[in-house]
C-alpha cells in the first residue's frame, strides 16, 4: 500500500511540472502574493545621465506607483553602462528597461520579458560628424578618432561598429574607439572636436536638437545604421506574476490616456508594447554576426 501511494505522489508531481500541450517544461516564475507597501526597484539602462534620466522617466515611475497602489516603484539610475549591467547580471533589480542586447543576456541570470519600447524603426545607430569635417565618406575616418558611449551599447556603438565594418572599416585597426560614458558625452566629443566622429542612438540625438540647438547646427548626422528591436522590459523571475503583469498592462496601456501620451511624449516614445523572451531572439543573429566580423562580446559576468 505504502508503494502504491508512493508511486502515486511521484507520477502527481511530474505531471504537474510539464504543459499537457506539447510535454515542454515550461519557466517557473513566482506565484507568490504581493506584500502591501513592498518596494520594487526598477532600473534604466544609461539611456541619459542619471539627472536627465530621473528627469525623463521619473514620471513613468509615478503612473506605475498611481496605478498600482498596492506596492511602491522606485527609479534607479546609474552612472554607467558598466554599473547598471553589474546590478543586472546579479540579478538586483525586480525590474529593468535594458538595451536589447542586455535584455537578450539577461534572460540568462534570472529574468524574463514582459514588455518592449514600441517605435522599432527608431531604435537605429547616428554617426555624428561636425559640418565643417572633411569627412565625406567612411574610409575617410581613417586613423581618426570615434566616440561611443560605451562597449555594449547597442543601436549606439555595435551598430555603427557593424556599419563601419560592412562599409570597409575595420573598427579595431583603422580607427581609435573611444568609449565615453554617455550619449551625451559621445555628442559633446564631436562637437569639441575631440573625435573626428561620435555614434549615439537617433533618441538622445533629437533630444540634444531640441535643448541645444545652436550646437546641434555644428553637427551632421552623416550615417544612419538600419534598425533593430527596440529595448526591453524585464521582471525578476521571483517578482509575483500578478504585479509583473499589472506592470506590464499599466505600459502597455500608457498612449491609450492623455496622461499617459504626455509621459510618453517626454522620453520620445508612441508607445509600449506587450512582449516575451521569443522577440528578443532576433538579437542572436545580429550579435553572431557581429562577433565574427567586428569584435568578440565579453562574456556577461554577475
Amino acid at each position: 500500500m505504502l508503494k502504491y501511494l508512493f508511486g502515486l505522489i511521484v507520477l502527481l508531481l511530474v505531471g504537474c511540472g510539464q504543459d499537457q500541450g506539447t510535454g515542454a517544461v515550461e519557466p517557473q516564475y513566482s506565484s507568490t502574493g504581493p506584500v502591501k507597501n513592498q518596494e520594487y526597484v526598477f532600473a534604466i539602462h544609461p539611456l541619459h545621465n542619471p539627472a536627465r534620466l530621473f528627469e525623463m522617466y521619473g514620471p513613468l515611475i509615478d503612473y506605475l506607483n498611481q496605478t498600482i497602489p498596492e506596492v511602491r516603484f522606485r527609479l534607479e539610475a546609474s552612472r554607467n553602462y558598466e554599473e547598471f549591467e553589474a546590478k543586472l547580471y546579479a540579478g538586483k533589480p525586480d525590474f529593468a528597461l535594458p538595451n536589447p542586447y542586455q535584455t537578450l543576456n539577461a534572460l540568462r541570470y534570472g529574468y524574463h520579458v514582459i514588455a518592449k519600447m514600441g517605435d522599432d524603426d527608431k531604435f537605429v545607430g547616428v554617426i555624428l560628424v561636425r559640418r565643417d569635417s572633411a569627412i565625406r565618406q567612411v574610409s575617410d575616418l581613417k586613423g581618426k578618432k570615434v566616440s561611443y558611449p560605451a562597449s555594449t551599447a547597442l543601436a549606439a556603438t555595435m551598430m555603427p561598429q557593424y556599419f563601419f565594418y560592412t562599409h570597409g572599416l575595420d573598427v579595431g585597426r583603422d580607427i581609435e574607439n573611444l568609449y565615453v560614458g554617455s550619449q551625451e558625452s559621445s555628442i559633446m566629443n564631436v562637437y569639441l572636436g575631440h573625435v573626428t566622429a561620435g555614434a549615439t542612438w537617433l533618441l538622445p540625438w533629437l533630444k540634444f536638437q531640441v535643448e541645444y540647438p545652436d550646437k546641434a547646427s555644428e553637427l551632421e548626422a552623416k550615417w544612419i545604421t538600419e534598425p533593430l528591436i527596440n529595448n526591453g522590459v524585464v521582471a525578476r523571475n521571483d517578482v509575483p506574476v500578478e504585479i509583473a503583469r499589472k506592470v506590464a498592462q499599466s505600459l502597455n496601456s500608457l498612449h491609450t490616456t492623455e496622461e499617459g501620451k504626455a509621459i510618453l511624449a517626454r522620453i520620445q516614445l508612441s508607445r509600449f508594447e506587450l512582449a516575451d523572451d521569443q522577440r528578443y531572439k532576433v538579437i542572436e543573429d545580429f550579435l553572431r554576426a557581429f562577433s565574427e566580423s567586428v569584435r568578440s562580446l565579453d562574456e556577461p559576468t554577475p
